[in-house]
């Protein structure tokens, strides 16, 4: 037996090695007594040169040279860090009614979806305080070996392992169990699962809980319930509570998103037929006799303008009336989402009682341990040491900085480099898929060169996303470890903006160019605008880019919803499988816990990091290009629905536990995506007014369809597509465009997406009337709608209080009972200690008054 490491902690924890009892679900040693609170494992080289010479003693071990140390942390242990650690423990039992619900009167419904309390018991509420040990009699302690949970024991053996001093070289401490298995000396440190996920243990004693999140939470046929969350933040800590809520929450507003973008979909699906200017491009006498000029310099055609026929349809479903009506209900749904969560996130505060959380961050260890640099505190005026001084931080900011900006170039390269494969393929496509689609209507019908290219396109780009963020996530690691920050709030908060600033650039950066830039500065087939001199800009279809950044979207987000799943599920389940295969031989029957657990994966470091990630990313492609595609909520309620089963079932089944964190709410991510509903309206409205030809067909609709600027005696979007579509004179190639192939065609006109006036008058392919009022429209619409957006979502921010009055006063109540109770305790300790004092004073006058005088 090994009590302590070092001389500061001394005493402090038994480490025993002791040999297997047979239980293998046993979680305590072999006395049966004490709980094994964590368990540390490393290599002893000398084990297998033991029994190599002949020792009959079997061992009990995943491997002859490992090692397994179990931790126990006494009772005296316990309550000294507890109160170190701030740590809020029952007072007595909560007595507080709990308001009724409105929803009561349905609860024949809702229990459907509850988990059965006749399984997953509800916990007892209690009054608690910070503990104290000159005051242990105040808190409810019925049973010491109860009165700290396993979650509770393992948070305070991990400080302080996390703690401790294990090696000083040149004036510099090295401490720490985090450094140790990072090095390699210990090969793992966890706490203990409590069973197996797949059967309860055979100790009655065990509470199953492992078993029970499994069953009714990982398990698939638990699906359609609500989460057992209070179960989850017992067993895991609130850290992984809150994310789970959360994720749940975000999950349960998705579905009223999801609906709303079906009934638009389904609006724009059904009145497609009336779509008038679709009519016109696949009418022969219409469409079939507009001849559209090519789109590049050589070998590419004339063409018909209803070869599109099909996009222009498809393209009516998302570019209708409802898009508009969708993509202003996103803007109040994302405010509504972020101000229900923060009133979510304080009943839960209340509820796990983190409301008044005193959690002093230590700095970590890998910052104490370049702390070389002795400085003068300005607040204390006392000595404290830093890892480097003023001017080397300012030189690691700005080698940082540099670093990610230039990995944010290295990404808009990228983006180029796409741009130009659909600048050069197009003229392949062009060329290729109208002479094989010469005789083959389904192929011209369906397999046009622009979706060709944008299909192919976004396939190419999604795969060069994942290899980016696959490069990147190592590189910001380490760009973080080289910044240093002080605590692992504080190394988690950079690490999370630099990812995000990375993603939104590799995942958003294609979208933004779709949306914003294709199409957009073109020019016109007499003078048209070349990308980096020789590159011909792109052009979007007669009906406009929507479509394609529709394409763009579906891909992207389907891609990466299917891949992430994916690896989730099979990577750990391979890895664990493997692992298994190689150190457990067959003879081995009986395996304890702890090797049990060894087996499974490691968390990580970041814990649920890359889970937030995930979701945040999701988040942005559901509210930044919403009005481009409103089914992109329902595509995301499947994939939550799905992700939440998911991690549950990795935390469960495949990963080790975790050691419990607290936590108030979910950190960085609020503010990001506070960030991202705000600039998801700047982005939606200029998707309608930008991308989509909503605004165009608005004005054609209200003004140029009648006198004075058009022919029809009524409103009417007849005729939208002639006046939508200027004309060239092809005898113009020739003088602007050097070795035009096009000179001496057999058409003498051609036609192009634009306003401008055409050949022969004063002001030729300059842009005409309808092209300003188009612009003045469009730059209306985006104000008007920005400011109708900001002002109901600021109305709704000051309207919906972050925390609702009903916790407020339960907080207040359980505050003011609180403070009661330990005051009632205290006086009730002064009134008994007065008492005794008082005995004591009155037992001496009365001895002094019996005693006889001396003379």
């Amino acid at each position: 037996i090994l009590c302590g490491f070092g001389d500061k902690y001394q005493q402090l924890l038994c480490i025993l090695y002791e040999e297997f009892n047979g239980k293998p679900d046993s979680l305590y040693f072999n006395d049966g007594q004490r709980r094994i609170d964590f368990v540390l494992v490393y290599e002893d080289e000398s084990r297998k040169e033991t029994n190599k010479k002949g020792s009959n003693e079997k061992q009990r071990l995943v491997d002859d040279k490992l090692v397994f140390v179990k931790v126990h942390a006494p009772w005296e242990v316990l309550c000294t860090y507890a109160e170190i650690m701030h740590i809020k423990l029952p007072l007595k039992p909560n007595d507080l009614k709990t308001r009724s619900s409105a929803f009561d009167n349905f609860n024949w419904f809702t229990k459907v979806l509850q988990v059965d309390e006749s399984i997953i018991k509800p916990e007892q509420e209690f009054f608690t305080a910070p503990f104290e040990k000159n005051r242990m009699n105040d808190f409810y302690i019925q049973d010491r070996d109860t009165f700290f949970n396993p979650a509770t024991r393992s948070r305070i053996v991990y400080f302080i392992l996390s703690r401790i001093m294990y090696q000083v070289r040149d004036n510099v401490k090295k401490f720490g169990i985090n450094k140790l298995v990072s090095s390699g000396i210990y090969k793992a440190a966890f706490p203990l699962h409590d069973c197996n996920f797949s059967s309860p243990s055979e100790d009655l004693s065990c509470p199953n809980e492992r078993y029970l999140l499994y069953r009714e939470w990982a398990h698939p046929r638990s699906i359609y319930k609500k989460q057992p969350l209070d179960l989850i933040r017992k067993y895991y800590g609130e850290k992984i509570g809150i994310y789970f809520a959360w994720l749940g929450y975000y999950t349960q507003m998705l579905l009223l998103a999801a609906i709303v973008g079906v009934a638009c979909f389904l609006y724009g699906y059904f009145t497609q037929d009336n779509c008038t200017w679709s009519k016109e491009v696949c009418d022969p006498d219409i469409g079939g006799q507009i001849i559209m000029c090519p789109q590049c310099d050589k070998e590419c055609p004339f063409w018909s303008l209803n070869v599109t026929c099909e996009s222009s349809k498809k393209l009516c479903i998302f570019d209708s009336f409802g898009t508009l009506v969708f993509a202003v209900f996103m803007g109040v749904w994302v405010t509504l989402f972020l101000e229900f969560w923060k009133r979510r996130q304080a009943e839960l505060e209340y509820e796990w009682d983190t409301v008044e959380l005193q959690q002093e961050e230590q700095p970590r260890p890998e910052y104490e341990a370049q702390c070389t640099h002795v400085v003068i505190n300005e607040i204390t005026q006392e000595e404290e040491r830093v890892p480097f001084t003023t001017w080397g931080k300012c030189i690691r900011v700005t080698l940082c900085a540099s670093a990610v900006f230039f990995w944010i170039l290295l990404i808009i390269a990228s983006v180029i480099g796409i741009i130009v494969y659909r600048l050069s393929v197009f003229v392949i496509f062009s060329v290729n898929l109208r002479k094989i689609s010469n005789g083959t209507d389904p192929i011209q019908k369906y397999v046009t060169p622009q979706m060709a290219t944008s299909i192919t396109a976004s396939l190419i780009s999604f795969i060069i996303i994942m290899i980016l963020n696959t490069i990147y996530e190592k590189v910001a690691i380490m760009i973080t470890n080289f910044e240093l920050p002080r605590t692992q709030t504080d190394y988690e908060n950079s690490l999370t903006m630099k990812m995000f600033l990375f993603q939104f650039v590799n995942y958003y950066s294609s979208c933004f160019y779709i949306a914003f830039f294709k199409g957009k500065f073109v020019g016109y087939p007499g003078d048209p605008v070349y990308w980096l001199g020789k590159y011909r800009n792109e052009e979007c279809d007669p009906g406009g880019c929507l479509f394609e950044l529709t394409t763009q979207l579906i891909i992207i987000m389907g891609g990466k919803a299917i891949w992430n799943n994916i690896q989730e599920v099979l990577l750990p389940w391979v890895m664990n499988v493997f692992g298994r295969c190689n150190t457990v031989s067959g003879a081995e029957k009986i395996t304890p816990r702890w090797e049990q657990d060894y087996h499974l994966q490691p968390m990580g470091k970041l814990g649920l990091f890359y889970e937030y990630l995930e979701m945040i990313i999701q988040f942005g492609f559901v509210t930044l290009f919403v009005a481009s595609f409103p089914l992109a909520p329902l595509l995301a309620l499947v994939n939550n629905i799905l992700e939440i089963r998911v991690d549950a079932w990795k935390l469960t089944t495949q990963y080790r536990r975790m050691v419990p964190e607290k936590a108030r709410d979910i950190g960085a991510w609020q503010p990001i995506m506070q960030g991202i509903a705000i600039l998801a309206v700047v982005t939606n409205a200029m998707i309608i007014a930008f991308t989509s030809d909503m605004i165009p067909r608005l004005v054609y609709y209200w003004s140029f369809s009648i006198p004075p600027y058009g022919d029809h005696p009524s409103y009417t979007m007849e005729g939208y597509i002639n006046i939508s579509l200027s004309i060239f004179n092809t005898a113009d190639f020739k003088s602007r465009v050097k070795e035009s192939p096009y000179a001496g065609s057999k058409y003498y006109t051609c036609r192009y997406r634009d306003f401008r006036y055409p050949p022969g008058h004063e002001q030729e392919y300059k842009h005409n009337i309808y092209y300003w009022h188009v612009i003045a429209a469009k730059l209306a619409f985006i104000i008007v709608m920005e400011h109708i957006i900001y002002s109901v979502k600021f109305f709704i921010s000051y309207v919906i209080p972050d925390v609702s009055k009903s916790t407020k006063s339960k907080i207040k109540r359980e505050r003011y009972l609180t403070q009661k109770l330990l005051h009632e305790n205290h006086l009730k300790d002064m009134t008994k200690n007065i008492g005794v004092i008082a005995e004591k004073m009155i037992g001496a006058v009365v001895d002094n008054n019996l005693r006889p005088k001396s003379d």
